[in-house]
């Protein structure tokens, strides 16, 4: 799809016809099912300063919290024990966890249960994604979250937007699944950049992609700017599903979280994942990334795959993008 047709429909008040083209690219390509993968937010500390992010580091309004090795341990259990068979361990960037820590954490994972691995813990040094890949690490996700170069590098002070773009280059050379993703409304987003994300997510040819609408979090540099639409992001997820025929594309806590019905819209938009939160009760509300953050449950995501008339998956899920989605090592 060509940048003018996707500007066609983003014009177009009736989006009923992008939204059935979508799901029909969906149904041909990636099937009925709707893959569960269970979340655990493991750290809510972080090096980083992105303007939008509850979790930067110099935001000192939140109660941070670190989760042990046998706490992790015991949330992947729980999520094992209820058949799903893919954890997502995500953090801010947090470097209290070393290179052999996490090692450690997969290493474990994978010799205790039949799960794939994703990580979401941010921007390492090379030598760091090689280890976590040797441990045993499936896939990892790290959004480059707008095409804009200009706006990348003015939200994410001290970080570089080449840099980012390198590294899924990296992950995807380890062999690695690799997830990334955008923000839909950012602060200083053109639809030019709107578009040019759909075509960077096309270029870049990610087995997975993730976006959600931009939500203001209080105590950040952004936190008294509107929302993302809610529309926009469905038509985005629309536009990726048929641009990006076999990628998983999740509908997003971010979605749930301005709509109620955000899971079930999502899904009947092109998405084909839900990421449960199994991040205990204790901490849940303390990763504040963006406020008023809804938690997705298993439940939850159920009732959305009945409602959107689909099958409910705990199996892995890996890519459909590659003969060897499990691994040889």
């Amino acid at each position: 799809m060509k940048k003018n047709e996707m500007l066609e429909y983003l014009s177009d008040r009736e989006n009923d016809t992008l939204f059935r083209l979508a799901d029909s690219v969906r149904k041909e390509y990636m099937g009925n099912k709707v893959y569960i993968r269970g979340i655990v937010e493991f750290s809510n500390y972080c090096c980083r300063n992105c303007f939008y992010c509850g979790l930067r580091g110099p935001n000192s309004k939140i109660q941070r919290y670190r989760m042990s090795l046998e706490e992790i341990l015991s949330v992947v259990q729980s999520i094992y024990e209820k058949g799903i068979r893919t954890v997502v361990l995500q953090s801010g960037d947090d470097y209290y966890y070393s290179r052999s820590d996490i090692c450690k954490i997969i290493s474990l994972i994978k010799k205790k249960f039949d799960m794939a691995v994703t990580l979401s813990i941010g921007e390492r040094e090379n030598e760091d994604y090689k280890a976590f890949r040797d441990a045993g690490a499936d896939r990892y996700l790290i959004k480059f979250e707008t095409s804009s170069k200009k706006l990348y590098n003015k939200l994410h002070p001290g970080q570089q937007f080449n840099r980012r773009l390198k590294i899924l280059d990296v992950l995807n050379s380890y062999g690695y699944q690799v997830g990334t993703g955008f923000m839909v409304g950012l602060p200083g987003e053109t639809m030019e950049d709107f578009i040019n994300n759909i075509v960077l997510a096309k270029k870049i040819d990610p087995d997975m992609i993730g976006i959600g609408p931009f939500i203001p979090q209080k105590d950040t540099p952004l936190g008294n700017y509107g929302k993302g639409s809610v529309i926009n992001t469905l038509k985005a997820i629309a536009l990726l599903r048929i641009n990006l025929k076999r990628a998983h594309i999740p509908a997003t806590t971010a979605l749930v979280t301005l709509d109620d019905r955000g899971l079930e819209k999502g899904l009947r938009s092109g998405a084909n994942v839900i990421m449960p939160d199994f991040t205990p009760d204790k901490e849940k509300s303390k990763y504040v990334i963006y406020d008023n953050k809804r938690r997705i449950t298993l439940e939850s995501a159920k009732k959305a795959a009945k409602d959107a008339n689909r099958e409910l998956s705990l199996e892995r899920g890996d890519s459909l993008k590659r003969k060897e989605a499990v691994y040889e090592r």
